[in-house]
């Protein structure tokens, strides 16, 4: 899948900041998923995926990249998504994510430049205003769109996930050759 991604920084400058990430951290309604939830008539509620976006994260997470979703809701079909994908970190029902985030980082050993974070409305931006890589899906709100660096060409739960972890792996396979450099002229 080749993404097209609207970069408000220079592509370079992404790169430099997409090789610091350590931790990827997603929230899941509009990002994941298209923001879209269908109810049942018995009250079950269902969500759609994306395939291309669970590989990739799934690719990433075999890499050796934490991933962890905070989301404002709570869903039994979310943890089990998680689940799948062997997605650690599940954090459902927080409306003021950076405290979590704060958090998680601690608990990691991690700071704000090695976080990236993909949100896609207004309860995200306090995160994303934070995040060393501040990410959203082409159909995001457009506060959003005014505090991130990048934008990702597909919309949320239709690839926009994938051309991130598209992007990490990339700028991990970089910084994996610059090290075997490093270390064949040392």
């Amino acid at each position: 899948m080749k993404a097209h991604m609207h970069f408000l920084k220079s592509p370079d400058r992404i790169q430099e900041k997409a090789r610091e990430i350590r931790l990827l951290v997603m929230d899941v309604d509009g990002v994941l998923t298209n923001g879209e939830i269908i109810y049942t008539e018995d009250g079950r509620e269902l969500k759609i995926f994306n395939v291309k976006d669970g590989h990739g994260i799934a690719m990433l997470a075999h890499s050796g990249m934490q991933i962890a979703l905070i989301t404002g809701r709570n869903s039994p079909i979310t943890q089990r998504r998680a689940d799948e994908l062997g997605i650690r970190y599940v954090f459902q029902g927080i409306k003021k994510k950076l405290p979590v985030l704060d958090s998680l980082m601690t608990e990691l050993g991690l700071y704000f430049n090695e976080i990236a974070y993909i949100g896609d409305d207004t309860p995200d931006i306090p995160v994303l205003e934070r995040a060393g890589l501040a990410i959203c899906p082409a159909d995001a709100v457009d506060e959003v769109k005014e505090v991130v660096h990048l934008i990702t060409e597909n919309p949320g739960g239709r690839g926009a996930v994938r051309e991130v972890t598209d992007l990490l792996m990339k700028a991990k396979t970089s910084l994996q050759a610059d090290d075997t450099v490093v270390k064949d002229i040392v």
